[in-house]
């Protein structure tokens, strides 16, 4: 499908009214674990297109502009209104947060099985082994708390295991800033993959910011506490990936075409009728904001939408599926791993005085305040080992304990294996 060749609808006919606006919730005991984590992707999708037009708004004095921009800005958060109202009332803080870290281990797995870049895709995977521990951290939470088994929640698709421990994920953030990609150099599916884990990861950290204090004790408050300033690294992370060369309407243009691509992508392969409806609603309504974007475009830089987008067909979509083999081969081959100024470097390759040691004992003086490693040891308390989900030993032998928890691997030279992180050769250029 190529949106640039769409007949757009009306702006003012994308408004909605208030009974229009709140959807029917789907139903937490039935509801398809991938259903649950596309209305997640597709919320923050929606912030960051109306969080980019702010901070466009913010950046030009052209009145004009800014009441163009206003008016689709308006209509995106009617639009995240309504696709975060999907989840329902009796679905736990707790329980939305599974579905959270779920969206983050298959989506950023699925955009690194496609990705061309090996750079980029070396950051995907540095960065989901992180998101696929947090999702252990929280389930075994989640038993605690609720007497919930999360493997019921991601339906058994998504394993649930410790993998580079959340204690080794604290780096200090110089090392989290990589080498911007060039939007008109890069693969088109490249450029989207930055724009889209950037929004879903920056949607998770904002979650966890704002319902911290909201947690009903303070170990449930001390977690989100720890991951939320690890999500704020993977923001810092992705978005450094983006094109920060572009002009603010070429990323105007990438955006909203970014959102016509996911809507796209969860309207054919949604098996939800109701909600399929809804992808369907918001991608027309997102194809009338991308035509206002190339008249903008035009209008202010005198460009066409071919010169920033040379091809406006889609790639093939966006599809969340289970990837355990993928994950497991990434666990397997780049656990001892840390972030290092714009690349990545095993921790025993690491200077004795580098950042990532510094900034370790600073935040993390002693393990026993740790909130990561105090629920895994309260879990193992209460039930006599921990809770995880596991189609096979953890390939991390040093992992496999069920009575301890290893705040060793990642973070201290040669306790553990790892080769190489791995490039997609069927596409490597």
């Amino acid at each position: 499908m190529n949106p640039f060749n769409e007949k757009p609808i009306n702006l003012l006919g994308a408004y909605q009214n208030w009974k229009g606006l709140y959807p029917k919730a789907y139903n937490k005991n039935e509801v398809d674990p991938y259903t649950k984590t596309r209305i997640i992707l597709m919320n923050g999708t929606e912030f960051e297109a109306n969080w980019f037009s702010h901070q466009l708004a913010r950046h030009t004095t052209d009145n004009d502009l800014r009441r163009d921009i206003s008016v689709t800005r308006q209509i995106e958060k009617q639009q995240q209104i309504k696709v975060s109202l999907l989840k329902p009332c009796n679905e736990s803080a707790l329980e939305h947060t599974i579905g959270y870290e779920q969206l983050a281990v298959d989506l950023t797995a699925e955009l690194a099985r496609r990705e061309c870049d090996c750079y980029v895709k070396k950051a995907l995977d540095f960065a989901l082994l992180e998101d696929f521990d947090h999702l252990y951290r929280y389930a075994n939470l989640l038993e605690m708390e609720q007497g919930v088994k999360a493997e019921r929640l991601v339906g058994r698709y998504t394993e649930i295991m410790p993998a580079r421990p959340t204690i080794s994920h604290h780096r200090f953030n110089k090392d989290n800033i990589k080498r911007p990609i060039n939007s008109k150099k890069a693969d088109k599916q490249t450029v989207l993959n930055t724009m889209i884990i950037t929004a879903a990861e920056q949607q998770t950290m904002n979650y966890y910011m704002n319902i911290t204090n909201l947690a009903t004790n303070d170990l449930s408050r001390k977690l989100y506490m720890e991951i939320a300033q690890v999500e704020e690294e993977h923001v810092s992370q992705y978005e450094s990936l983006m094109d920060s060369s572009a002009t603010w309407l070429d990323m105007l243009l990438w955006h909203e075409y970014c959102e016509c691509y996911l809507y796209w992508s969860c309207m054919v392969t949604e098996t939800d009728a109701y909600i399929k409806t809804l992808w369907e609603e918001n991608l027309e309504i997102e194809i009338s904001h991308l035509h206002k974007a190339v008249e903008l475009l035009k209008k202010y830089e005198n460009k066409s939408w071919e010169e920033v987008i040379p091809d406006g067909e889609f790639p093939a979509p966006i599809s969340l599926h289970s990837n355990i083999e993928y994950v497991r081969n990434v666990l397997e081959d780049t656990v001892q791993f840390t972030g290092l100024l714009e690349d990545y470097a095993l921790v025993s390759e690491l200077p004795s005085d580098a950042n990532f040691f510094q900034f370790q004992k600073i935040i993390n003086p002693s393990i026993e305040i740790v909130p990561s490693h105090l629920v895994i040891d309260a879990h193992i308390r209460a039930y006599g080992k921990d809770y995880r989900f596991e189609t096979a030993p953890n390939p991390i032998k040093e992992l496999r304990s069920r009575t301890s928890d290893n705040t060793q691997v990642g973070r201290v030279p040669f306790v553990a294996g790892s080769t190489d992180f791995f490039c997609n050769d069927k596409c490597d250029k």
